[in-house]
């Protein structure tokens, strides 16, 4: 299972993102992403060629669930030349305006910012069916945000009716919760604001001591 690295907090590209991603190429870190909002594209340029520097897998991630602002994000990605688009509502148009490039929608009803996400493990598992026919490579699964089932049945639901990868994203902040997505059958999580705020290993300060701690979290899920 991949640890991807999130470059973000509260669902935003952190403004010191270029100062950070340098400190990472000690950890061997092989997937990172960031979201197309909270600092320019010129940034978002110069960090994405940071980025592939270390060797890394690439995401963005669109936070919009507006059809609209989901397409820019996807051309937004396809003009960086990530390697793999993570969420969005509106899959078709979002798969058309990213060709090349591979994409994860959004399983389940998302909405809002920060984004919850709505649907029952019947639902998702139709979703995943339905968004692999269309061209997806897998999807993008906001487990724990959920608001109308468990995460982690959500989570199986997924996994049972998808060929390609699950990719589980969004509060996840303890080896528990990595330990849990594993079991279910993930191949993928996203982590940001918990490993730079501190939050996942309370009393280890520091992003490097964070992200040590959810590697090791992940080695032994």
């Amino acid at each position: 299972m991949n640890f991807i690295f999130m470059l973000t907090v509260g669902d935003r590209t952190i403004p010191d993102c270029l100062a950070v991603a340098e400190t990472l190429r000690p950890l061997g870190l092989r997937h990172i992403g960031f979201k197309d909002i909270g600092v320019p594209f010129e940034t978002l340029e110069s960090l994405h060629a940071c980025l592939k520097s270390l060797g890394a897998t690439t995401y963005l991630e669109v936070v919009s669930t507006s059809s609209e602002t989901a397409v820019a994000s996807a051309r937004a990605a396809a003009k960086l030349g990530v390697d793999k688009l993570l969420g969005g509502a509106d899959a078709a148009p979002i798969l058309k305006a990213a060709p090349g490039v591979a994409c994860y929608p959004f399983a389940g009803r998302p909405e809002g910012h920060p984004t919850r996400l709505g649907g029952t493990p019947d639902s998702v598992a139709e979703d995943c069916r339905r968004l692999e026919a269309m061209g997806a490579k897998g999807v993008d699964l906001l487990a724990y945000r959920a608001t109308e089932a468990d995460p982690i049945a959500l989570a199986r639901a997924a996994r049972k009716a998808l060929k390609g990868e699950l990719i589980v994203a969004g509060s996840i902040d303890s080896p528990e919760r990595i330990k849990a997505v594993r079991d279910a059958g993930a191949d993928g999580f996203t982590i940001g604001t918990a490993a730079i705020n501190g939050t996942f290993l309370p009393g280890r300060p520091g992003l490097v001591a964070q992200l040590e701690a959810i590697l090791d979290a992940t080695s032994r899920a």
